[in-house]
């Protein structure tokens, strides 16, 4: 007896256990998107490339201020004899043991062939360019939040229309059993009607899974517990304003990032290019320093600075250089022809999603109206069916027909903004229409 309420107690336990697992919590699409641009790892990777970049362009502007270094030596000296030369027998000094060094230079460059200016604008196009990838990476981890959330509402509304129409197809089962033992109807009507809840379960099971995989995709993609259970906010999803659609690809060429970045990076290029010809110009900078030695008992130096110019002057490399140069002037025709490949592609996208999205549109008038149609018939069959006007083969396909009509009205109103915002997204509007200040 204690055994059976141990176990009792176990099962109601882990039913409880199991019920908190499964947490569910209601998300709107906003509220996605602001989770996915602040955990995501794509976007905290993007982020660190930009800081990468600043970093670098920091490093480059500290070349134009100039090098100061400082050393110093302390060293004890062992019995050094010292002699001076052609100074008579008696010139012989003292040994010192100990001998002291300072000396601090100073570098100010002056002209590198325009090279470190070079360096800069290379590395502030190079930085710009990673911050508007940054930017598209936002841009493409919403599109992905979007595109699971639409899914999941999708996979969600069709488990919601097989299960309403699953309890009318029990409810079928269980009226026809009772006319099959009357002997109203015939055995295989009775089994046409088992076999459609049979095929409904079947969906109902494979929409199920659905939900769990997307839902997986989703929470992962948000750093959620896998075991929260998202629901989709429905009316917020629907309240979204789809006017002032974007009709051509003049947007898009204006304000996609990528291209942007391209766009960058071929300043960054021609940059390149003036410093790879900086190699047929001399250097030029200004030269400062003091030096101090103090040689116990023989010499002590104070006070010796110096100052001047330092030239220097690679000639083999004039010879040489013009391979770097032919190779920068390549890198950066690259980039241009980079640029051209992209634009064109731009301008196919942004074709597309306006044309998918106005079949989106289309689509949807046309399911509207099917439902209309599909209710009616099915009113009407299963009024002949009611009269025995009609046979069981008769008002399967016309329940079934129904349920697809219901189906598919219910997925083509999230088709319609899931097409509206991957055509934001192909035109470079996308992050715009989500006002997260902070972010």
């Amino acid at each position: 007896m204690k055994i059976s309420q141990l176990m009792l107690f176990g099962v109601f336990f882990i039913g409880i256990s199991s019920i908190e697992a499964q947490e569910k919590t209601s998300l709107t699409l906003g509220e996605a998107v602001q989770m996915a641009w602040e955990k995501s790892n794509e976007v905290t990777l993007a982020n660190t490339k930009v800081n990468t970049k600043m970093y670098e362009l920091k490093t480059v502007k500290n070349n134009q201020y100039p090098d100061l270094k400082i050393s110093g030596q302390y060293q004890r000296l062992t019995k050094a004899s010292i002699d001076l030369p052609n100074q008579g027998e008696s010139a012989s000094l003292a040994s010192p043991d100990r001998a002291m060094l300072g000396m601090a230079n100073l570098s100010l460059p002056i002209f590198a062939g325009f090279k470190i200016q070079s360096s800069i604008d290379a590395y502030e196009g190079m930085y710009e360019a990673e911050t508007a990838n940054a930017a598209k990476t936002k841009e493409d981890v919403a599109l992905k939040a979007i595109t699971y959330y639409t899914a999941l509402y999708k996979a969600q509304k069709t488990l919601d229309v097989l299960n309403e129409n699953q309890k009318s197809a029990k409810q079928r089962v269980t009226d026809f059993t009772e006319l099959e033992k009357n002997g109203i109807i015939p055995r295989n009507d009775l089994l046409k009607a088992q076999l459609l809840v049979s095929k409904t379960q079947l969906s109902i099971d494979e929409a199920n899974n659905n939900i769990n995989n997307i839902n997986y995709y989703l929470t992962t993609l948000l750093k959620l517990d896998p075991n929260v259970k998202i629901q989709v906010n429905e009316e917020d999803f629907f309240n979204l304003k789809t006017s002032n659609t974007i009709t051509s690809d003049a947007v898009a060429l204006e304000s996609r990032k990528d291209l942007e970045a391209i766009r960058l990076q071929s300043k960054a290029s021609e940059a390149n290019v003036k410093i790879a010809k900086a190699g047929y110009y001399p250097a030029i900078s200004l030269l400062g320093g003091y030096t101090a030695l103090d040689l116990k008992d023989i010499i002590t130096v104070k006070y010796a600075m110096n100052f001047g110019i330092g030239l220097s002057y690679d000639l083999s490399g004039i010879l040489k250089n013009n391979v770097h140069v032919k190779e920068a002037e390549s890198r950066a025709l690259e980039v241009k022809n980079t640029e051209a490949i992209m634009t064109d592609r731009i301008k196919v996208e942004v074709q597309k999603s306006i044309e998918d999205y106005d079949l989106a549109i289309n689509q949807s008038v046309v399911y509207d109206e099917a439902l209309q149609q599909a209710a009616e018939n099915y009113r009407l069959v299963k009024d002949k069916f009611d009269n025995g006007l009609s046979d069981t083969n008769d008002l399967v396909e016309a329940d079934v027909e129904h349920l697809n009509a219901k189906i598919q009205t219910a997925l083509s109103k999230a088709t319609i903004i899931q097409k509206y915002y991957e055509l934001l997204s192909v035109s470079g509007q996308l992050s715009q229409s989500f006002n997260f200040s902070k972010i």
